[in-house]
Order: C-alpha cells, then structure tokens, then sequence
C-alpha cells in the first residue's frame, strides 16, 4: 500500500495527475510539466516534498556519528547552516545523498523518499552509543522555488528573511525554514508539523503561488545537473565518479567508504558523468546506450527529458573516462535509431 502525505486530499482537490513514486502517492503535475516548469524559473512554484525522509540525530556523539556515516565534514557546519553530503558503503557506493542542518541542539538529516527505512536500518548498523538517531517524522516539508520566491513567501507568510543566508535555517512556525532546494533556483523549504502544513500549503496556493509536481521537479533538477537517487546514484556508483568530490573530506579522519574512495581519487574511475545534448528532438531515457564515432559503447545513460528552459531533449550519462571531453561528438541510441550528440557540462541551467 502506497504511503501519502497530509497533503494528499488536497492535490486531488486541485485536479493533479497521482502516481506512485519511491512507495509514495504523490502529484506528477497540475496544470502540465512545461507550464509548471516555466512557472519555477521566471517566477515561483510550491512542491509537496512531504515525502522526504526527516531524521533527527542528538546526544554527546552526534557529532561523530555523522563524521562516521556522512563523507562530507560536518564539523565545519555552522549553527544553523546545512550542508550536502553522501553516505556511502565500504565499497564507495552510495546508499543515499543527503541534506544536512545543524540546528542549535541537534543535527536534522533530509533522506530521499524511497531510501528512509534502508537508511534509518544503515544509522542503526552504524549505531554510536551516545548518538540519539530517531525519525522526525511529526513534521514534513514543503518547497517554494523559484527567483521571487523568497519575497512571495516572506510577505505571504509574514516571514523575515533579511538574515537567512543560502543553505541556512532557522527556527520557524514549530519548525524550520531553510533556504534550500532542488531546481537549480533560489528558493525556501518549510519544515512544519503535519497537522498544520494544509492550512499553510491553502495559504501559499491562495495568494497565486501554483502548484507543481515530481514531473516540473525532475526536468528542473535536470537542467540543474542535480543527481538524483536510482539515477545517477547507487549502492555500486560513489561521489567520485558523480563528479561531487568537493563533498568528499579525506582530511577530517576516518568515515565509512573512505579506503575505497581514496583508491578511487587516487586511480581514477572506470567512468564520469556528464551531460549531453542530443541533436533533434527525440528524448533518451535511463539505459540508453552510448556509442563513439567507431560505434563502440562507451556509456549509458542515467536521466533524460526534454529541456523546457532550452527547448531541446537533454541527458546526463556515465561514459568512459577517455571519452568525455567537452564538445565531442557521439552517438545516442535512441529507439533503435542512432542519434548524433555532444558531451556538455552535466549542469545545462545556471541561474
């Protein structure tokens, strides 16, 4: 049985299309990916992320438990600050991407949808006897995108955000607002007890902000180059070879996965990600494989779709690392047709 949001009854209100997703019944769209998509870019969109796993991490070894599991160093966070981070197996691989906030008293992690439970059971392989790690699950999220959607949601809301710098939080209505997101814009997320997120997401939906789904989610984290679980990350694919290194700390000691990702840094991998743009307007999708000029394969493709923002079908892929050099020509399977593309930098959209 799939799980739902408190926000469920209020999508069908709104006439969203339902589907499942990572064990969930969520909104793939509204009004349509396009327009909804477009909405985030020139002006503002609301997202039920309600689905997002919310773990709480406190106690006297908090601290090192998260140094322990999480391959970024969350030492350097400061009070009320977030940081991206990775949690990976004694392989390298990834069991998730993750989001973490340190606030005043305890540390607050953001697990994908369909990856709660497996983390919630790796925290508890893990375990650190003065590390509390529990579910917050009183509280879900919603995120408000897009270049005016700070001012739309400090006036609606009657928030101040003058203070509230890119990747912070701070204490808000019970809960948290962060200044964070997933679309490659600027933008907020709310934190906020279950039992009072519809009267806030009424709130924000009556003063005009609309409503978007996973669909506008997905094509906007894309043009962004923003990895995406069971996509461009797996138990088998490690950081290094997505490309996020930079969220890899080897000096602040030892964490899970570290032994096999110097092996990595240090070697090189068997394959990178980058993006590529196929010529007309056929769309590649996940496992579509990846040709050179000799039509030897040298990749797969991991997320693909057509680009709102550019008007043109875009991917991201994992090829060979001697075949990724910016501007090469190679050539997409597509539908049993090969379709002439070109290697770009896996982030198509800067805002």
């Amino acid at each position: 049985m799939p799980k739902q949001t408190p926000l469920l009854s209020q999508h069908i209100k709104l006439g969203a299309k339902i589907v499942e997703f990572g064990g969930w019944e969520m909104p793939v769209s509204y009004a349509g990916i396009i327009e909804e998509h477009n909405s985030v870019r020139n002006k503002a969109g609301l997202f039920d992320i309600g689905h997002m796993g919310l773990v709480k991490v406190s106690g006297p070894q908090a601290l090192a438990f998260i140094q322990k599991v999480a391959t970024n160093d969350a030492s350097k966070l400061a009070v009320n600050a977030s940081q991206y981070s990775i949690l990976c197996n004694e392989n390298g691989g990834a069991v998730d991407d993750i989001l973490v906030y340190r606030l005043p008293d305890f540390y607050l992690i953001v697990v994908n949808a369909s990856n709660t439970d497996k983390d919630l059971n790796w925290f508890k392989q893990n375990a650190m006897p003065d590390a509390n790690v529990i579910p917050f699950d009183q509280h879900c999220m919603l995120s408000i995108q897009g270049p005016e959607a700070v001012n739309l949601v400090g006036k609606i809301l009657a928030i101040d955000f003058s203070a509230l710098k890119h990747n912070g939080i701070m204490e808000w209505n019970n809960g948290y607002v962060s200044r964070t997101g997933y679309t490659g814009e600027d933008g907020v997320e709310l934190i906020v007890p279950k039992k009072e997120v519809a009267a806030i997401w009424q709130k924000l939906i009556a003063a005009g902000i609309p409503p978007c789904g996973l669909g506008a989610r997905d094509t906007l984290r894309l043009e962004a180059g923003l990895p995406l679980y069971g996509h461009e990350y797996d138990d088998h694919t490690s950081p290094i070879e997505a490309g996020y290194s930079w969220a890899v700390k080897f000096d602040k000691g030892e964490f899970v996965g570290r032994k096999a990702l110097e092996k990595q840094k240090a070697q090189g991998t068997g394959r990178r990600l980058v993006g590529l743009e196929p010529e007309g307007r056929q769309i590649p999708r996940q496992g579509c494989e990846v040709f050179d000029a000799q039509k030897n394969k040298i990749g797969i493709v991991t997320s693909g779709t057509f680009s709102p923002t550019f008007k043109k079908p875009i991917a991201l892929a994992y090829l060979n690392p001697g075949s990724v050099a910016a501007g090469q020509n190679v050539m997409l399977s597509i539908r049993d047709n090969l379709v002439p593309s070109k290697i770009v930098a896996k982030s198509f959209y800067k805002r």
